[in-house]
């Protein structure tokens, strides 16, 4: 595989032999105008040049194409131009299905200054982009390498111009989850490496988990994977618990950021250092500012309002929309369809803790209509029954003998009933003698 070119170009040791490589910069010039050229050509001119007054930029001799789209077929890219610390800057917009590594990379070249887009310009095609990025690698080519690493070289630019096309669909990574840039070192990382981009991803284990960490170990994530399917067909019980500690870890990680991960994203970055990070499938251009993450919306839909950034202050995704300043941009009204003084978080709570109340109550309700049922199906208890095991049930009065409840019955009936509680009193306690 062949080395990074930081790496060769850092080993340089001026004292060393030096030698010319033009005829080889012309080569590769030729080869990334033939990669750049494999973009369809317009067929018919579309103007969406602005009517601003401000002086377009002449620094790249390919900047004069943002102005004037000229392929229906291409895909175009909406340009939000912003306010950054005082100076005109564009952000190049994308749809939801727009090439997510493409976008994050211009973007970060732009705010690094490496990049100049026409201040007329409203729209930037596919075949624009690739062609900054062209501009930016063979910038990057320099001047006088050693001859050992001349072929090395040589072999990286060839390998960046077969990955430039693959950045209007995407780019295959596999991550490690060992560090924020710990990836397989692929043909795709070549241009993150030529361009002198950071590329970081937060899918990292926590280091407390002694059983994932065990079990992960140094994996990439396709290695994870493989070792997952292999395992589960095991007949070793202990490969079969690991294939479970490393899948229940997958799922519950899905999102492809864990806390500990963003604790490493936020303390290993530089004060202001642009990179582009990988999560969720996606690539998105990141920075850090006073030790705090943001990404950058690119989402067109917010093309005319003044949100610039997002904080990426947890792994839920429901970070604060700022401004260029990173100053936080209050909801539309159109938005709210709550009060100002209640979120829908705190709607949703209560609604939550409603539901509950009204659920205990209904359950107290069936318990004490249970216990109702069964008080009145109860026999009634008997007075006089003692707690003996010696006593005869049936024998003793269920209830007591009381005169003035019968006052008022005739004489014959009232003597008749005296005489009979007076004799099974007497039957009862005998008895229990």
């Amino acid at each position: 595989m062949a080395t990074s070119v930081e790496d060769q170009v850092k080993s340089v040791n001026p004292s060393d032999s030096e030698i010319t490589v033009g005829e080889e910069v012309t080569e590769l010039s030729t080869v990334l105008n033939e990669n750049i050229n494999s973009v369809p050509q317009p067929n018919e001119p579309l103007a969406c040049a602005s009517t601003s007054d401000d002086n377009v930029e002449n620094r790249s001799p390919v900047k004069e194409k943002s102005s004037v789209i000229n392929d229906k077929s291409d895909s175009i890219y909406q340009i939000k131009w912003i306010s950054r610390n005082g100076i005109k800057s564009p952000i190049i917009t994308q749809n939801e299905n727009g090439p997510c590594p493409l976008i994050a990379i211009t973007n970060v070249l732009i705010m690094k200054g490496r990049i100049t887009v026409p201040s007329l310009a409203d729209f930037v095609t596919t075949e624009n982009l690739m062609a900054y990025l062209g501009d930016c690698i063979l910038e990057s080519i320099p001047k006088n390498i050693p001859e050992g690493t001349q072929l090395n070289f040589e072999q990286n630019m060839h390998d960046a111009m077969a990955v430039l096309p693959k950045l209007q669909t995407g780019l295959d990574v596999n991550v490690k989850f060992t560090g924020i840039s710990d990836f397989e070192y692929t043909p795709e990382c070549i241009i993150f490496d030529l361009l002198r981009i950071p590329l970081y991803h937060g899918w990292l284990i926590d280091p407390q988990m002694l059983d994932v960490v065990s079990v992960v170990g140094t994996c990439s994530y396709n290695q994870l994977v493989e070792k997952i399917i292999n395992s589960k067909c095991s007949l070793n019980p202990e490969n079969v618990t690991e294939a479970l500690i490393a899948e229940n870890f997958l799922e519950k990680t899905a999102s492809q950021l864990t806390y500990h991960g963003l604790c490493e994203l936020t303390s290993k970055l530089k004060e202001d250092e642009l990179c582009v990070l990988f999560r969720n499938n996606h690539f998105s251009s990141l920075m850090k500012h006073k030790n705090c993450l943001y990404q950058l919306v690119t989402d067109q839909g917010f093309v005319n309002e003044n949100v610039v950034w997002e904080t990426l202050n947890n792994i839920e995704g429901d970070g604060q929309f700022v401004d260029s300043d990173f100053i936080p941009v209050p909801p539309k009204s159109s938005d709210l369809v709550l009060p100002p003084d209640l979120s829908t978080e705190k709607q949703i709570d209560q609604d939550e803790e409603l539901a509950r109340r009204l659920q205990e109550e209904e359950l107290k309700r069936e318990e004490n209509h249970v216990q109702e049922q069964q008080w009145q199906e109860r026999p009634s208890p008997n007075p006089f029954s003692p707690q003996n095991p010696k006593q005869i049930q049936g024998i003793a009065p269920k209830i007591s003998f009381a005169p003035n409840s019968f006052s008022s019955l005739p004489p014959m009936i009232f003597s008749f009933l005296e005489n009979y509680f007076f004799c099974n009193k007497f039957l009862y306690f005998h008895h229990l003698a």
